[in-house]
């Protein structure tokens, strides 16, 4: 199950060509999304019911205070448990994505946009939250994981914290190599999780938008990315982000706008349209993908 170090294996202006991809939309965190079809399918259950469920129903509506006070709830009443700090650790990372506009549908399916995009100062506040939530989940997992090596709870934490530190060095400050680094940690610790508990669908987010994203670079970069332990299959990548929307709980919501996201990239505008329909009909507070839709043809 361990990945190999890439380090010796792939040059620096490898790392930072691959790692626009592989980190790009990861969220441990957290994250990453038959959807290309049809959009009648049945996802996993709603996410209302207790505060954890309640905050990601937050977040994904981009009502970021909403989101850590449910959380907080969370963290007070399961002190123990790894994903509340991550979780909470989620909705500070989307609120500076939000406010630097990484957010924006259009960015993702567009890398000449992405890459030229002007950028507004980056909140040291939200930053100094969101590195002490990080700390905060790793120490909780880190103590299970000394008790029960095999705790797929505290191994799924640290692919989601390890997910959200590629896309924060990835996105916002641009250490491209250090991006990567953490990508295969989120890798690693997804899969480990997933041989721990076959069933925990959110862990595949991660090895799928590595798969997809990775597998849309040239043939030699897909070579040098293989040899260091990166999955570069698109069909595989797919088919994970599927798993992940269908029957993933926190993360099917992120799964599905990747979803989307590759149908945009593909040209299928349509289907593409018809997946942010859906997740605008459940999220109706999040004008992002209202935006999107209305500037699909």
């Amino acid at each position: 199950m361990r990945l190999p170090s890439p380090a010796a294996l792939i040059p620096s202006a490898l790392c930072s060509l691959a790692t626009r991809f592989a980190s790009k939309i990861v969220l441990s965190g957290l994250l990453l999304l038959s959807i290309f079809a049809a959009t009648t399918r049945a996802y996993s259950a709603p996410l209302h019911g207790t505060p954890l469920n309640d905050g990601y129903y937050a977040l994904y509506n981009l009502d970021f205070n909403a989101a850590h006070a449910h959380f907080g709830e969370w963290m007070s009443a399961h002190p123990d448990d790894c994903l509340g700090s991550a979780s909470d650790a989620a909705a500070y990372i989307f609120n500076e994505f939000n406010l630097l506009g990484v957010l924006d549908i259009e960015l993702f399916a567009d890398d000449n946009r992405f890459t030229s995009r002007t950028r507004p100062p980056i909140d040291p506040a939200l930053k100094q939250g969101f590195n002490n939530r990080i700390d905060q989940s790793n120490r909780i997992a880190d103590t299970a994981l000394q008790h029960n090596p095999g705790d797929a709870n505290a191994l799924y934490c640290k692919a989601v914290t390890s997910g959200m530190q590629a896309d924060w060095a990835s996105l916002i400050d641009r250490h491209e190599y250090g991006a990567f680094k953490y990508s295969e940690l989120a890798s690693k610790y997804a899969k480990q999780a997933l041989a721990a508990n076959p069933t925990l669908y959110d862990a595949n987010l991660a090895v799928g938008i590595e798969n997809y994203m990775l597998s849309l670079k040239a043939a030699p970069i897909r070579w040098f990315l293989g040899m260091a332990g990166a999955g570069t299959n698109k069909a595989e990548g797919v088919r994970l982000l599927k798993l992940t929307a269908e029957q993933g709980h926190y993360l099917a919501p992120f799964a599905r706008l990747m979803l989307a996201v590759g149908e945009l990239r593909d040209g299928r505008t349509q289907s593409g349209k018809q997946i942010l329909i859906g997740l605008s009909q459940e999220f109706p507070q999040n004008t992002l993908y209202q935006r999107q839709i209305a500037r699909l043809h």
